[in-house]
């Protein structure tokens, strides 16, 4: 019966995605951004998006091993050895969620080594996830609710910084970047893990398929929440491309500039320096 009310919902929801993409802006463009495929004001695409991750904190471990058949652990894993921190990094993960990639910052760096990291999130509900796991695995972090694009952090105040699959739901990601940029000291490290785009037409057509078409049954089925993974299908379609979201890092001061697709493109590490 499960199945059969998501199939439902499924037609139902086809039919309106046409009507979401218009545009509700009448005069001042600037004013507006995208939440998936809706455009709304930016004043409220905070709200929406901390709507969308209250709905999805509890099971959200689970759904992104539903979602991925476990594959976003070896993408975080591979982040980590991108970053290849030590005992003398300190890192601001920010929208950093559960804590995944803090855990793994830890970890790689040996807790003996008191290694020194923040995790920053906009949602109440996903922080208190992320200590949770935490208080259960015995590990030292520090935790401030913000968002990414207003940190409450001094200049030049960590010499890494990780975003991973966050930066998509920020209103403004340019400033997100300028914010990432600011708090780095001389030599930092920026690195983004977000869902990109597949190239290769046929893989890219069954792609855009299971987001459509799997992602939001499944959400419904497991988590009784069709919206929030519509959302997610819609938000990785609206996401610059590599090259276009590689010259946002960029405009933001970045410099050495390089990207890295994984698994064909599904997502990409984006990576920068402050030089």
């Amino acid at each position: 019966m499960m199945l059969a009310r998501s199939l439902r919902l499924l037609g139902k929801q086809q039919k309106t995605w046409t009507i979401l993409s218009k545009p509700a802006y009448s005069d001042d463009k600037s004013a507006y951004t995208d939440f998936g495929f809706q455009t709304v004001k930016k004043e409220e695409k905070a709200g929406k998006v901390n709507e969308v991750f209250s709905s999805v904190a509890p099971n959200y471990d689970l759904m992104n091993d539903l979602m991925s058949a476990g594959i976003h652990r070896l993408w975080k894993d591979k982040l980590l050895k991108t970053l290849n921190p030590n005992s003398r990094t300190v890192l601001l993960d920010s929208a950093g969620g559960t804590g995944d990639i803090a855990t793994r910052f830890i970890q790689y760096v040996g807790e003996e080594s008191s290694p020194q990291v923040t995790v920053c999130d906009l949602n109440p509900n996903m922080l208190a996830e992320g200590r949770k796991r935490a208080e259960k695995q015995n590990l030292n972090m520090n935790w401030e609710l913000c968002s990414a694009d207003d940190l409450p952090f001094e200049d030049e105040s960590f010499n890494a910084y990780t975003i991973s699959f966050g930066i998509r739901n920020c209103t403004d990601k340019d400033k997100v970047l300028k914010e990432a940029f600011r708090i780095l000291q001389p030599g930092g490290r920026f690195l983004c893990l977000e869902f990109s785009h597949i190239k290769h037409p046929m893989l890219k057509s069954i792609y855009k398929q299971y987001n459509f078409n799997v992602l939001p049954v499944m959400g419904e089925c497991v988590a009784q929440d069709w919206n929030s993974y519509q959302y997610l299908a819609e938000s990785i379609e609206k996401f610059p491309t590599q090259e276009q979201f590689a010259d946002m890092i960029r405009e933001a001061g970045f410099s050495a500039v390089t990207y890295e697709n994984l698994s064909f493109g599904v997502c990409a590490i984006h990576s920068g320096f402050k030089l």
